[in-house]
């Protein structure tokens, strides 16, 4: 019951992008077509879950006991930039019909905020069920990670549904563009706080 309540909480209630705005910068860039929202949200949902995990366990081994907990966003940015980059070099030699499926978004995951707000999320943040707050364990941890990726998946391609529809549409002048992406988003947003009751 504790692994549905932490899916269902990161990926309607506590969205990684319409709750905590975090990835904003990639869900308004790649999110024109729906083939590049999907390419990217796989993307980050792999990058997300893996980066997790590995800093978890750097930041549970390494950081605190030596007393380190300080270096946890630097030591956090430079894990996750050498992952990214060993999985595209892996991806490149062992897969390469995924790496041109995934090749030209994983570079720019590097520098979404939202791998990074997760994996801080999960060492610092505590977390309440049942009435007890307590923080997550490593299997916790991975199921939030990749409930909060579909989630940030999940609003990216209803955002580019939207965006294709509104290119097909007559926008007023003064609204194309980006205005009128971020009134969808902000509708997106109050649409996705009807969630809240759920958990």
């Amino acid at each position: 019951m504790e692994y549905l309540l932490i899916i269902i909480s990161a990926i309607f209630v506590n969205n990684i992008v319409l709750a905590q705005f975090l990835g904003i910068c990639p869900f308004l860039g790649v999110s024109n077509k729906l083939s590049t929202a999907s390419g990217m949200s796989l993307a980050v949902c792999f990058v997300i879950t893996l980066a997790t995990v590995v800093t978890y366990l750097i930041n549970k081994f390494l950081l605190v006991p030596f007393g380190l907990t300080f270096l946890q966003t630097i030591a956090f940015i430079l894990v996750i930039a050498a992952l990214v980059q060993t999985v595209e070099i892996v991806l490149k030699k062992v897969s390469p019909s995924l790496y041109q499926a995934l090749g030209i978004f994983l570079p720019l995951i590097t520098t979404n905020c939202a791998v990074l707000g997760v994996a801080i999320n999960v060492v610092t943040k505590q977390f309440t069920f049942g009435g007890e707050a307590h923080m997550l364990g490593l299997g916790e941890a991975t199921v939030y990670a990749f409930a909060t990726s579909l989630g940030y998946g999940l609003a990216m391609i209803l955002f580019a549904g939207i965006r294709e529809h509104l290119a097909l549409n007559e926008v007023p002048k003064a609204f194309r563009g980006l205005p009128i992406a971020l009134i969808s988003v902000g509708i997106m947003a109050l649409a996705f706080l009807g969630f809240s009751g759920i958990v």
